[in-house]
């Protein structure tokens, strides 16, 4: 049985990252962008980092970030991947991603037009743009930069990409399954879609623990379906 990787991003608390942990979360993300709601400072992120276990990877979200500020913010909180969300070229990433020492996910805001070619060149010019590309990630295009909360066509994603890919952009408990099953990509990234709607009002980024759960089991339960 094929496993697809689970990334939960926007973390902000300790019993958040604890929740994700238990749930079986691949991944977990840390916003390093202030215009965020979800912002986390480096070393706020740094003493979440510290109480996490091994074999849990950690991912660092930046948008339109000098190369030097993303590499001062991996000194203090040392992410194990870098997540370019904005206007940064793939060029730009990947010389930022060689000064973190780190490899690098750039997120691609698909938009109405795309079409499947579009993502094929798009990949094929971020791996040209340096070694430590490890991959795309492919949300839906909104005014401004992540969090949008919006799903975009997946059927634009051609087959021979989607196992490579990792799949964002208004994911929830209750498509995640139809989504995995659609794509078969290589991992999700979720983010609102497991928050508490009573807490997001006033303090958006908390995170329900229960959510989580049943995310990572939605997604499980398209993995054992053939």
């Amino acid at each position: 049985m094929r496993r697809t990787r689970i990334k939960i991003c926007g973390l902000t608390r300790p019993e958040d990252v604890a929740a994700a942990v238990a749930a079986g979360a691949d991944a977990l993300g840390f916003v390093f962008y202030e215009k965020s709601p979800r912002y986390i400072t480096p070393q706020a992120a740094a003493a979440l980092m510290a109480a996490m276990p091994p074999f849990v990877s950690t991912v660092g979200l930046f948008v339109n970030a000098s190369a030097e500020a993303v590499a001062a913010a991996v000194a203090i909180a040392p992410v194990s991947l870098l997540q370019f969300h904005g206007d940064e070229t793939p060029e730009q990433c990947a010389a930022a991603a060689a000064l973190a020492n780190r490899p690098f996910m750039v997120a691609l805001r698909v938009r109405p037009t795309m079409v499947a070619e579009d993502l094929i060149k798009y990949e094929l010019r971020c791996r040209a743009a340096g070694p430590l590309f490890a991959g795309l990630l492919l949300d839906a295009f909104v005014d401004g930069y992540g969090g949008g909360g919006k799903v975009f066509d997946w059927s634009v994603i051609p087959e021979e990409l989607a196992p490579r890919v990792v799949l964002s952009g208004g994911l929830h408990v209750q498509n995640a399954t139809d989504a995995v099953l659609r794509v078969r990509p290589h991992a999700v990234d979720v983010s609102s879609g497991v928050e508490s709607t009573q807490d997001n009002a006033l303090h958006p980024g908390i995170k329900d623990a229960s959510r989580i759960a049943a995310f990572v089991a939605a997604v499980s339960l398209a993995d054992r379906i053939n």
